[in-house]
Formats: C-alpha cells, structure tokens, sequence
C-alpha cells in the first residue's frame, strides 16, 4: 500500500503553478513552485494526517482536477492533447483549495504550520516551512499569481469552512 503522498502533492502542486504561474523567469519560477509546494505539503499532511489516511487516499485516488478546472475556467481539452495529462488524476481538490487559503493568509498558514507539527508527518525530518509562513519580497514578487487573494478566492473557497474546522475544531466560525 502506498503510504507517501508526494505523488498527490507533486500534481497538486504543479496544478497551482500551471494555473497560477510565476513571474520574472527561471528563478521566480523556482520560488513560486517552492512556496505551492510547502502549501501543498502542509495542507496534505492536515488532510491525511496518519498513515492509514495516505494509505486509503493512495488507494483509492484522491479525486483529479476536474473540478478545480471548471472553477477556475481552464481549458484542458487543448493541453491534454498535446502532453501527459495523467498526472491531473493525482490532483486533490481539498489540498489544493486549503493550499490556496494558506498562501493567501499568513496567519492561516502559520497556524496550519503549527498544527502539523503535532502530527507524525515530519517526525525526524527536518522540516522548514519559512517560505510560506514568512515570504520575503521575492517570494511574493515571484508568486504574485498563486498569492493574490482574488485571484485564488475561488479555489480557496471550495474547502476553506473544513480547514478552519481542522485547525480549531472547538471554535464556531463565524461568515
């Protein structure tokens, strides 16, 4: 049984940097896939967070981006005729739309932070996180798409009511 989640946060991951992608070159561009890629991480590690979840979401297929396509007006028709469109099929929209809310909330994303570190994903690893909790101004210069809050508010809507209830299951939210 498949226990790891790095297929589902690599494709997560580059359906956030193909949706929202980095401006200024190569190195924006490694920034930017950086910073999707610790949002990723840390919202997949809140959505499953024992080994029993990732085992269960890698058998059973976290779901795809089709939804996610819709919501953000993508057109994959064209794309996926002239690439390998499989990876999509690892997309989890849960992940990515709590993703989106952490980019676009550094209190979000510093809670998130300190809730994973509770769990038993990153036991003995050394795990840094610094360039989503606290972006310098080239981070937020190269992610200027993935971080603009209107521009991912669609996507991080979807699930944003579950992640508050993740992080602080005790407190109603108020809308």
């Amino acid at each position: 049984m498949l226990a790891d989640l790095s297929p589902l946060i690599a494709a997560t991951t580059q359906w956030l940097t193909r949706s929202y992608p980095a401006c200024g070159g190569a190195l924006a561009a490694a920034l930017g896939e950086v910073q999707a890629r610790q949002a990723v991480t840390v919202a997949a590690w809140l959505r499953y967070p024992t080994p029993t979840d990732a085992a269960l979401v890698g058998m059973a297929g976290p779901g795809g981006s089709v939804a996610l396509d819709w919501v953000t007006g993508a057109d994959t028709t064209a794309s996926d005729e002239t690439d390998d469109s499989a990876w999509r099929t690892w997309v989890d929209e849960v992940v990515a739309s709590w993703a989106a809310c952490l980019l676009t909330d550094d209190e979000l994303a510093r809670l998130a932070v300190g809730a994973i570190a509770e769990g038993g994903h990153g036991t003995g690893l050394p795990v840094e996180f610094r360039r989503l909790v606290s972006p310098d101004t080239r981070d937020r210069q190269a992610a200027a798409l993935l971080r603009h809050p209107d521009l991912l508010a669609p996507v991080a809507a979807l699930h944003r009511p579950t992640l508050h209830e993740r992080l602080d299951p005790g407190r109603a939210l108020i809308a």
